[in-house]
């Protein structure tokens, strides 16, 4: 092996969960996993992705079934065929495929800009890609600035934003394109959870559909992790958007030529799950509903959970966990109070975010929610700053 190779440091998400395995604490609890839960603390699985291996289908159905659940049914790109869709390794496969396409094929520029804060991963894939990384600040309280260079890669999340989980309100993806369109920015839409977070796939999606609309040609990375429950199946898709069906087919052919000494081809069993559930009028309408009532069982426990806090004695402002969105908080914790979380009480989270599926363990609220408010900050009658 050679002498320059070291350790590598231990990414965030997986090094929570290793300490999680590790603690023996029958009451412990791992709020860093970034899976959907039922009750009882188990992965869940949607019915109709349980019911849905069939022996028809394959990957173009499924790339195309992908491009109508983003783009919508009656989309014009669509009907055109002014685009091209493959078959990813989940959400991070079509992120890493799309990195480097525009590293390769992307002459104005090789800088991507990243909202700050963003998803953990966003950084890496885009390095190992050869991109230029940029940031800019997604979010302040106070007001929302905008500094890109023209002609740059602009990387959006189409909704519940990670790790912040606050999204831009209509009127302002608006002048998110008004600024894009006048900049020449391409726009790079990371749509990991549609479906999940409001419950509305249309709404989820209204981003990208109206920097179509507006005439800006962007490109789409989608995973059916959260919204199939197909995480161990790894389906995904990425998308470009073309100038016209003509310019679909050269691109297409690069992404395969990408594709093939990386992969060379996906998995099928999940894309088949994923066509099925995508094509079936009966069982993408049941699918709808489970996966609304997934987003409307969060939107429950963020309230449930902030009225527990209350319940404790809490009298800090936890307005934000309620105007989040998706199976995320953005907790606003400093390290040292996480350490303490995990040091006093048992609870596993990483240093800015924790999911809320545990919320929901009616065993687990007193925990959670003293721990919560026994942090300096928590506003709790046992608060301190030990």
């Amino acid at each position: 092996m050679p002498p320059a190779v070291f350790n590598a440091h231990t990414d965030p998400i997986v090094g929570v969960t290793e300490a999680y395995k590790r603690y023996t604490n029958s009451k412990k609890m791992n709020l860093g996993v970034g899976a959907y839960r039922d009750d009882n603390g188990r992965p869940y699985i949607l019915p109709k992705s349980r019911q849905g291996t069939p022996a028809h289908g394959g990957t173009a159905e499924s790339c195309r079934a992908s491009a109508e659940l983003a783009l919508g049914e009656n989309s014009e790109v669509v009907k055109s065929g002014r685009f091209v869709t493959v078959q990813t390794i989940s959400g991070t496969g079509a992120l890493r495929i799309g990195a480097s396409f525009l590293q390769r094929f992307f002459k104005f520029s090789q800088d991507v800009f990243l909202p700050k804060p963003s998803w953990g991963n966003h950084t890496p894939i885009f390095r190992d890609a050869g991109m230029q990384l940029q940031s800019y600040r997604y979010y302040d309280p106070k007001t929302c600035g905008f500094d890109f260079t023209e002609q740059s890669v602009l990387l959006l999340h189409a909704c519940t934003h990670n790790p912040t989980r606050v999204d831009p309100r209509p009127e302002q993806w608006k002048e998110i394109a008004t600024v894009a369109k006048k900049r020449n920015l391409f726009a790079f839409f990371d749509l990991a959870y549609q479906g999940f977070a409001s419950g509305d796939g249309d709404k989820d999606a209204w981003a990208v559909r109206h920097f179509i609309e507006q005439g800006i040609n962007v490109c789409l990375c989608q995973s059916y992790a959260k919204n199939m429950g197909l995480y161990g199946e790894r389906v995904g898709a990425f998308t470009v958007i073309c100038e016209d069906a003509d310019e679909a087919k050269r691109v297409e052919s690069q992404l395969k030529i990408l594709i093939r000494p990386m992969y060379s081809n996906p998995p099928i069993n999940g894309a088949r799950i994923a066509s099925t559930i995508l094509t079936s009028p009966d069982v993408r309408k049941q699918w709808l509903q489970e996966v609304k009532g997934m987003a409307d069982h969060i939107i429950g426990m963020r309230t449930q959970l902030v009225s527990n806090l209350k319940k404790e004695g809490s009298t800090h402002n936890w307005q934000h966990i309620t105007n989040q969105i998706g199976m995320f908080c953005f907790t606003g914790l400093k390290p040292e109070q996480v350490e303490r979380l995990t040091k006093e009480f048992s609870i596993y989270m990483t240093k800015t975010i924790t999911s809320l599926w545990l919320a929901s363990l009616l065993s687990m609220w007193a925990t959670l929610c003293s721990g919560l408010c026994v942090l300096p900050g928590g506003h709790g009658p046992h608060a301190s700053e030990r």
